[in-house]
C-alpha cells in the first residue's frame, strides 16, 4: 500500500473541518439539543416528581398547549408582550435614528457624545436595572421622587414600577434607553455610506432639510430600518431579564417569557413551561415570515 501525500485542497479541507467541528459540537450541545429537547418536553408531562426520569415521562400530546392557551394568565401576557415589544422597538429605533442623525454631523466633542450614547448598551443589564431601581425608588430616597417632591411637582412619592400602567411605560422607556445605541450604530453606518452628491443636488433644487430627509435619507435607510425593526422586535419579544429585574413581571408587566419562567420554576410544570416557549416561538416565526415578505417588497 502506497502513501499518497494529500494535495493542498485536501489539506485545506481537513483544516476547515478541524476548525468547524469544535464549534459545531458546542452549538449542538448548547443550542440545537436544548431546542429539540424543549419541543420534546412540551409534549410530555414533566414535573418535579419525574424530573430524574424525564425520558419516561407520560406523553400527553397537545394537552400542555391547551392548558397554556386556556390559562387565565395567557391572554394578558400575550397582549402585554405585543404592546411592550412594539412600543419598545419603535421607541428604541426612533431614538437610535435621531441619535444617528445627530452624530452624522461633525461637531466638537462628537467622540465623547458617541461614547456617552453607547454606555447604556455596553453596561451590564443587572447594573443598569439596579441603577434605575435606585433612581425611581418608590420612596423619597429615589432621585426622581426627591426631585419631584422637593420641586412641589407632586405631593407624595410615586411608585414608578409599582403601579399598573405606569410600570409598563417605565419598562418600555428602559428598553428604549438601553437598546437605542444598537440602532444608532447600524443607522449611522448606513448614513455615512450615502452619496453626498445626492444632498448637494437636492440643495441646488431648493430642497430643505425635511425634504432631504424624506426623499433621500429615509429611502436610503429603509432596509436598515426594516432589519432593525425585525431584529429588535424578536429580541424584545423574547426579553426576560429586563422586566424580571425591574418588576419581576408584576403590575401589568407579565410577558410570555415571564409566564414561561413561572410555569417552569415556580409551579415546576416544565411541560407547560416548554409549551409556552413553543407558542412564543411559533408567534415569532409567523411574524418573521410576514414581516420579511413585506420588507422585501418595500
Amino acid at each position: 500500500m502506497t502513501w499518497r501525500t494529500p494535495t493542498l485542497p485536501e489539506r485545506e479541507a481537513r483544516l476547515a473541518y478541524a476548525l468547524i467541528i469544535p464549534t459545531f459540537v458546542i452549538v449542538a450541545g448548547l443550542v440545537i439539543f436544548p431546542a429539540f429537547f424543549s419541543i420534546w418536553i412540551s409534549f410530555h408531562d414533566v414535573g418535579l416528581d419525574n424530573l430524574n426520569d424525564v425520558f419516561h415521562a407520560p406523553f400527553v400530546a397537545f394537552e400542555n398547549y391547551a392548558r397554556v392557551i386556556n390559562d387565565y394568565a395567557f391572554p394578558d401576557a400575550l397582549m402585554t408582550s405585543v404592546i411592550y415589544s412594539f412600543a419598545a422597538t419603535m421607541a428604541s429605533v426612533s431614538v437610535g435614528l435621531i441619535a444617528a442623525l445627530v452624530l452624522n454631523h461633525r461637531f466638537r466633542g462628537r467622540g465623547l457624545v458617541r461614547a456617552i450614547f453607547l454606555f447604556p448598551y455596553i453596561a451590564p443589564v443587572i447594573s443598569a436595572a439596579f441603577i434605575w431601581r435606585w433612581l425611581f425608588d418608590p420612596t423619597i430616597r429615589g432621585v426622581a421622587n426627591w426631585l419631584l417632591v422637593n420641586g412641589n411637582v407632586v405631593e407624595e412619592p410615586m411608585g414608578w414600577f409599582g403601579k399598573t400602567g405606569l410600570a409598563l411605560i417605565m419598562v418600555v422607556i428602559f428598553e428604549a434607553w438601553r437598546y437605542f445605541p444598537f440602532a444608532m450604530l447600524m443607522i449611522l453606518a448606513r448614513l455615512q455610506a450615502v452619496d453626498e452628491t445626492l444632498y448637494e443636488a437636492a440643495a441646488v433644487d431648493g430642497a430643505n432639510a425635511w425634504h432631504k430627509f424624506w426623499s433621500i435619507t429615509l429611502p436610503e435607510l429603509r432596509y436598515v430600518l426594516g432589519t432593525l425593526f425585525l431584529l429588535r422586535l424578536m429580541w424584545t419579544f423574547n426579553k426576560f431579564d429586563d422586566i424580571f429585574l425591574l418588576t419581576s413581571g408584576g403590575f401589568g408587566t407579565k410577558v410570555l417569557p415571564i409566564l414561561t419562567y413561572e410555569f417552569s420554576f415556580k409551579l415546576f410544570d416544565f411541560g407547560r413551561g416548554a409549551a409556552t416557549a413553543m407558542v412564543l416561538f411559533i408567534i415569532l416565526v409567523g411574524f418573521m415570515f410576514f414581516y420579511i415578505k413585506r420588507v422585501l417588497e418595500w
